[in-house]
């Protein structure tokens, strides 16, 4: 082979070299950063099954998910009907799961502290919700903690803030903390979270399913195709209702999101700054160090400093209220005090507030917060913080392409294919009040 030959050989290879590095894309470097991020476990861990693929959707063995199952639990998810446990006599069947839940609201209320039982309205996307001015405030329906979403719930094993609900996971050989009555009581049921909370929740949330309301909603037929293995005696109850909304619940996912079109393929599916933004958070930020998986959350607690609920602004809340405690307040261990759950990313400006006392409004500026890592709240004490609650050194343009891709990129803009048409029982839902009846057109 002569010399000229081979020089001609080694700048064709150069050239092909050169081209190749010089089209590295912001693709490129993204899938890099994702492939070797979190234990390099690449794309597909943080990729979501459709909702129709349920044998590829996480679940609880004892509660397998079934096409039948799923619509059931939609519809009771949604139905009003079977609230009749309240403290109003007046109020009764106007509430629902989805009154805090609801695809408007990126299956969270769309207010700081949502509203069940005596409460009264919705606005357009459930910012209307009020307490009723005609009802004893002391027994309206309200939690401590600002409204978890139920939407990728899938990817939890225990569910709140502070991962009380469920007997497996985290929670095993925790027995001894489940007291013989309250909602954590349900834990002895032996189920997984998202069905110990769906159980639990309609007897705390104030609903009541039987045999004679199941009849009366017009649910008879669903309930028999949906747990045609369990004796009739015991198929119209709390317990399977909640096990068909959990099964819902599990099918609820972000899927049609920019970032997840982008997972499967469609590079077109996010901007160049929602990239650079998903390219920071798999990097420079390490976002993906708590936020991680097809939800971008974890079953990990972190203590990152955000103040509690102002009492002021809410309703049945005091500032010493055990819940603001986080991990601490269901296990007892000092170690986990001011560590709360991390959430799910997905959706977020359905329902712009934050932090488990809703003390931000602005995902930008929840950013700014965490990018400069200065405690809020004087109750966190810097050696309680977490480890990873350190500064990020992000410039504007770096906090905006984050900001862009949390925003934006994980945004799913359909969510009311998870909502019914219509209830069998023909009510208005998520809220069936005179004022949500107006509001959402239902009279």
């Amino acid at each position: 082979m002569s010399t000229q030959y081979l020089s001609y050989l080694t700048l064709v290879l150069f050239l092909i070299i050169g081209c190749t590095d010089t089209e590295k894309t912001i693709d490129d470097d993204l899938r890099f950063a994702i492939n070797t991020a979190y234990n390099s476990k690449g794309l597909s861990y943080y990729q979501m099954p459709l909702s129709s693929q349920l044998s590829a959707i996480p679940q609880d063995p004892r509660n397998r998910l079934t096409v039948n199952k799923v619509l059931l639990g939609q519809m009771l998810f949604h139905e009003p009907g079977f609230g009749t446990s309240g403290e109003f006599s007046d109020m009764k069947q106007t509430y629902s799961c989805a009154s805090c839940h609801h695809a408007e609201g990126g299956f969270q209320a769309n207010l700081a502290q949502g509203i069940g039982d005596g409460g009264i309205g919705f606005g357009v996307r459930g910012e209307g919700r009020l307490v009723d001015l005609f009802v004893e405030k002391s027994k309206v329906d309200v939690q401590p903690l600002r409204t978890p979403s139920t939407m990728n719930i899938a990817y939890q094993t225990n569910i709140l803030w502070n991962g009380q609900f469920g007997a497996t996971a985290l929670n095993r050989d925790t027995e001894s903390l489940w007291p013989e009555e309250g909602p954590v009581s349900f834990n002895k049921l032996g189920y997984e979270g998202v069905e110990t909370q769906a159980i639990a929740g309609l007897e705390v949330h104030r609903h009541l399913v039987n045999e004679s309301s199941v009849s009366a909603l017009g649910y008879m037929e669903m309930f028999d195709q949906a747990f045609p293995d369990i004796n009739e005696e015991e198929r119209y109850s709390n317990e399977t209702a909640g096990l068909a909304i959990a099964a819902y619940e599990r099918t609820v996912l972000a899927n049609k999101s920019p970032f997840q079109q982008w997972l499967r393929g469609n590079e077109q599916a996010m901007s160049d700054d929602q990239k650079e933004g998903a390219l920071l958070f798999f990097s420079k930020a390490a976002c993906n160090d708590c936020h991680n998986g097809a939800s971008l959350a974890s079953m990990e607690f972190h203590a990152i400093g955000l103040k509690d609920f102002n009492p002021d602004q809410v309703v049945n809340v005091e500032s010493n209220d055990p819940a603001n405690k986080g991990r601490s307040s269901f296990t007892k261990n000092s170690d986990d005090d001011y560590k709360f759950k991390v959430p799910q990313l997905y959706n977020l400006k359905d329902s712009p507030f934050y932090g488990h006392g809703a003390s931000f409004t602005s995902i930008r500026d929840l950013i700014l917060y965490k990018n400069q890592a200065i405690s809020e709240n004087e109750r966190v004490t810097k050696s309680t913080l977490s480890e990873y609650f350190k500064p990020l050194d992000l410039n504007e343009e770096e906090v905006n392409q984050l900001t862009d891709f949390v925003e934006n990129g994980l945004y799913d803009p359909s969510l009311s294919r998870y909502t019914p048409r219509a209830l069998p029982s023909g009510m208005c839902f998520p809220n069936n009040d005179w004022m949500s009846r107006g509001e959402l057109g239902c009279d």
